[in-house]
């Protein structure tokens, strides 16, 4: 390791540490947020914000060139109550980082803004832009979502969620649909009314055999799982409605457009969406950068959990330090040395390379 990325690496856990002892609930992030500023503008940087997405363009920056992005998130989820050492307290017991957002995705997040202070210090084939996003975890209207129409046009993304630094070169998407199946009521000692339970079987027999018949590579099958029922008010009333929560997770294949509008017919309860736009998202495996990656021993794969991917309009890909296995779990954790080797890994892979 020499010198330079020693003290990358040293930068990168100090602020990992710091930004672990700042909650940063998704909705929350203000405070998190302003010691990433207060760091960026530190080291030299002029920063711009929307809500308490922070992101700094290539000084030298030429809308001749080609863009990158390189983009994590600042917010977490909430602290599970298995935790048995505080979350908020960062831990570091020899290699290993204890806290929240450590690994998910604290470690991408910092290894990222140092590898964004070694592509500017010079010239480069491309210009690099760093985006720390809020609300990832909860998909908010005030994340990424926000942020990206003020950026100026983007060629291809790094994400650097927790991958164990392989390239994630595909990631599923996500719809949630309400489905309603209807009945009507009367009493049940008299077999009156129309149960609607028994009226949502047929959807839910549909809904678990049914398969699509395009299978991806790297992502398999689009799935679809009914996760959560209610019906009825007590034992002798026929039901006269039944709620069912499905949660479809696409492939590449499969706008959530077609997928709802395809099930919606196959169904003779009523259907509707919360939203569309977590959409399925991948990068073309002959991709220069996912070329690379194979080049210097990353395998590819793809990914079933969903990122600020799902709302990027460009190529991209996940690649960071961590395991995704260590998220949303309690006792979070990284390692340091994850966080060198991601350092190290993004250098060779970005500078002086072409996009």
């Amino acid at each position: 390791m020499t010198e330079t990325t020693h003290t990358y690496t040293q930068e990168a856990v100090d602020l990992l540490k710091q930004l672990i002892a700042t909650p940063s609930v998704s909705r929350d992030e203000q405070k998190a947020a302003d010691i990433l500023a207060q760091v960026i503008h530190d080291y030299g940087y002029e920063y711009r914000r929307e809500a308490n997405n922070i992101w700094i363009l290539d000084p030298c920056y030429d809308e001749k060139r080609a863009t990158l992005l390189l983009n994590a998130h600042i917010d977490t989820v909430r602290a599970v109550d298995s935790w048995t050492r505080n979350p908020f307290q960062p831990t570091q017991e020899g290699d290993i980082l204890y806290g929240l957002g450590s690994n998910d995705c604290g470690g991408g997040l910092v290894s990222l803004l140092q590898v964004f202070r070694h592509l500017t210090k010079k010239a480069q084939k491309y210009n690099v832009i760093y985006l720390a996003s809020a609300e990832e975890e909860v998909s908010g209207v005030n994340g990424i979502r926000r942020a990206l129409p003020l950026l100026p046009k983007i060629d291809v993304a790094i994400v650097g969620e927790p991958t164990g630094m392989q390239p994630a070169i595909a990631e599923k998407g996500l719809m949630v649909l309400d489905v309603k199946a209807k009945g009507k009521s009367g009493h049940a000692a008299r077999n009156e009314g129309v149960n609607a339970i028994y009226e949502a079987l047929d959807d839910l027999v549909w809904l678990r055999q049914h398969k699509f018949k395009r299978t991806s590579e790297f992502l398999g099958d689009t799935q679809m799982n009914v996760t959560v029922i209610h019906a009825g008010t007590q034992h002798n009333v026929i039901p006269d409605h039944c709620d069912m929560v499905v949660d479809v997770r696409t492939n590449e294949f499969y706008e959530n457009e077609y997928v709802f509008e395809y099930i919606r017919k196959h169904l003779k309860s009523e259907v509707t969406a919360r939203s569309f736009h977590l959409h399925s998202s991948r990068i073309d495996p002959q991709h220069p950068l996912v070329q690379r990656c194979i080049a210097m021993g990353m395998k590819p794969f793809g990914s079933p959990t969903l990122s600020d991917q799902a709302l990027m309009r460009f190529p991209s890909l996940k690649l960071g330090p961590g395991e995704s296995s260590r998220s949303h779990s309690a006792d979070e954790f990284i390692k340091i040395s994850e966080i060198e080797h991601a350092i190290v890994t993004y250098i060779r892979l970005l500078d002086g390379e072409e996009i």
